[in-house]
């Protein structure tokens, strides 16, 4: 049986849009000339969506995609908690990777997918 929530939308359809919601976020920060350098790495502590290299900055990036501001916008759902947990994982995957970079910053890229036409991207640098 398919779960849905109360907005209406099962696991599969939210994993769906993550999912997309991903692709147009590393499309557009390689667009502005970043390097990935994983993608959906995680551990026991948590996840991260993208780690980038931008020049000699890591850049840890958490990707939020919305179809509309029901249940918030991308931007409301990093909160302090979030951002040091992201910090964290920075952190944590640099040491598992043996990587000292000069520079470590926190990015956020929102997606918006509305019913029509491209998605609205809007990238926020240097959360921390």
């Amino acid at each position: 049986m398919t779960q849905t929530t109360t907005s209406g939308t099962t696991a599969a359809q939210r994993q769906a849009l993550g999912t997309y919601g991903e692709h147009v976020a590393e499309r557009h920060l390689v667009r502005q000339g970043m390097a990935v350098l994983e993608r959906n790495w995680s551990c026991d502590e948590g996840e991260v969506d993208l780690l980038l290299r931008e020049g000699p900055t890591l850049v840890v990036c958490e990707v939020k995609t919305r179809t509309g501001d029901t249940g918030g916008t991308p931007h409301e759902a990093i909160d302090e908690d979030k951002l040091a947990r992201l910090v964290r994982l920075g952190e944590r995957w640099t040491r598992e990777r043996g990587v000292r970079p000069p520079e470590m910053r926190i990015d956020l890229v929102a997606v918006v997918k509305p019913r029509r036409g491209p998605a609205a991207v809007d990238h926020v640098r240097g959360l921390v």
